[in-house]
């Protein structure tokens, strides 16, 4: 028997090279014709900026441009954004770049209509529409953001609080692989293990939404992002790597948006607050460690995700093929490159305490954990990272 559940994703994709020649007729589609570009420096100083606002340009939309995202973006960033839309009297969001930008963009586009406040809006399902029309962009391969109801906002120093509403979901998603293929070693290295994390926890997820089609797509993901991440890291100009990492992290991005994340993201998120950790490498520094942790109860999931990224693990017995796809993937990161320990980015061994009792906020991640995680558990595994 299928229980029931719910599946929401993005109403229209448009995956290819060159894919964003056509920027001009999906704002078009839509029916506006004042677009804000949302992204950040690095965007600019890369000419994508430039490029995406001359094609609006040349098809006659005017473009006004708001590119001070930074990574973790604090409220601060996202309340200046929103100001820089209402100010244009922006009628279209566009988000472009990694998942900050994205994030952001979504938060724009939904409190620009000054249905509710940014505070309002934190939590599960407590977003208001309607929104502005919104496309994303991304020019990296790991968040998945540009198909998730989900925008992650910095809080005081180092809290995360989220958005999370399928009001956000954009009206497209353009997923162009050639932005991405000079994207540095280390980045596409962190966001490929990113994506990878995304597919692995929609997939072992104990949400009461765990469903048929999330699972299905997590494993596709991983099929295509085991190879790819690799590959994409020796050679950043093959295409065929780039392009399977961004559809991997995209259906990775389908299948946590309907089968939540848990306890590995709980646990990145505090290196990432406390220490400026990007995203995808903090939770590559706790990968492993939670699923040899998960593992000893509930080895089931991962001993089935393990032949779709390492083939020659499917001859073996359950504990011991959940045990190697731990094994494996923490050697993916060094073969990547990653930093494969806390103390590697600087983080001291006094700090853990305050990252354990930091981990416990995440309870609406840790509560899809499929197995239960307290504080002193969250200390022996960044121990076991450090």
């Amino acid at each position: 028997m299928i229980p029931p559940y719910t599946f929401n994703t993005c109403p229209s994709i448009r995956f290819g090279e060159r894919s964003i020649d056509n920027i001009g007729a999906m704002v078009r589609d839509i029916g506006h014709k004042r677009a804000l570009i949302v992204s950040d420096q690095g965007m600019v100083s890369s000419g994508i900026v430039k490029k995406i606002s001359s094609l609006l340009n040349d098809d006659g939309f005017g473009v006004d441009l708001f590119t001070d995202v930074v990574a973790d973006p604090p409220e601060t960033v996202v309340l200046s954004a929103v100001r820089t839309a209402r100010l244009a009297k922006s009628n279209i969001i566009i988000g472009l770049g990694g998942g900050s930008s994205l994030d952001v963009a979504k938060l724009v586009a939904l409190l620009v209509p000054e249905n509710q406040s940014l505070t309002e809006a934190y939590g599960i399902g407590n977003a208001i529409g309607p929104r502005l029309p919104l496309i994303l962009i991304p020019t990296t391969a790991g968040t998945g953001s540009e198909v998730t109801p989900i925008a992650i906002v910095t809080t005081g120093e180092s809290e995360k609080m989220g958005v999370v509403s399928p009001i956000i979901i954009p009206d497209i998603a353009v997923l162009d692989p050639l932005l991405t293929v000079t994207v540095p070693k280390h980045v596409t290295a962190a966001t490929g293990i990113d994506a990878m994390v995304h597919a692995i926890e929609a997939y072992a997820s104990t949400s009461d939404n765990n469903n048929p089609v999330s699972r299905q797509l997590a494993l596709q993901a991983l099929e295509l992002l085991g190879g790819a991440v690799e590959d994409a890291v020796k050679d950043g100009s093959n295409r065929q790597a780039r392009a399977n990492m961004l559809l991997g992290s995209m259906l990775a991005g389908q299948a946590f948006a309907n089968s939540p994340v848990a306890a590995v993201h709980a646990l990145a998120y505090p290196i990432g607050g406390h220490f400026k950790v990007p995203h995808g490498l903090s939770n590559a520094l706790v990968l492993s460690h939670v699923l040899r942790f998960n593992s000893v109860v509930a080895p089931t999931p991962y001993a089935e995700m393990a032949p779709h990224v390492f083939p020659h693990l499917a001859e073996l017995g359950t504990q011991e093929a959940a045990s190697a796809f731990a094994e494996g993937l923490a050697e993916l990161s060094e073969r990547c490159g990653l930093e494969t320990r806390l103390r590697d980015v600087g983080i001291p061994a006094e700090a853990i305490d305050r990252l354990a009792i930091d981990a416990m906020n995440q309870t609406r991640l840790l509560t899809n954990n499929p197995r239960p995680l307290n504080e002193s558990d969250a200390r022996s595994i960044y121990q076991a990272a450090w």
